[in-house]
């Protein structure tokens, strides 16, 4: 188990860590929207595709929620009582 003073002293890192978290989460769905607007405004038939912006917008998607992923387990484990 985890003393108090340790308790006390995770707080902040767990705040830190949830906060981070929500910037991601928020990034993200920026990244959604504006895939979304991108694959609205293409045209194949005019020679108008976005597929590079497209692609690395979604390979920086994945890399965040890998860093989510990462984010949660080092959550898990500060609040974690043993």
């Amino acid at each position: 188990m985890t003393s108090p003073s340790a308790s006390a002293s995770e707080s902040p890192q767990t705040e830190a860590i949830e906060r981070d978290i929500d910037r991601i989460r928020t990034e993200q769905a920026a990244i959604q929207a504006r895939v979304q607007d991108l694959l609205q405004r293409e045209d194949p038939a005019q020679g108008v595709t976005f597929h590079e912006e497209i692609f690395r917008l979604q390979q920086d998607k994945l890399r965040m929620d890998t860093e989510i992923q990462f984010l949660q387990v080092k959550l898990r484990r500060l609040t974690s009582t043993w």
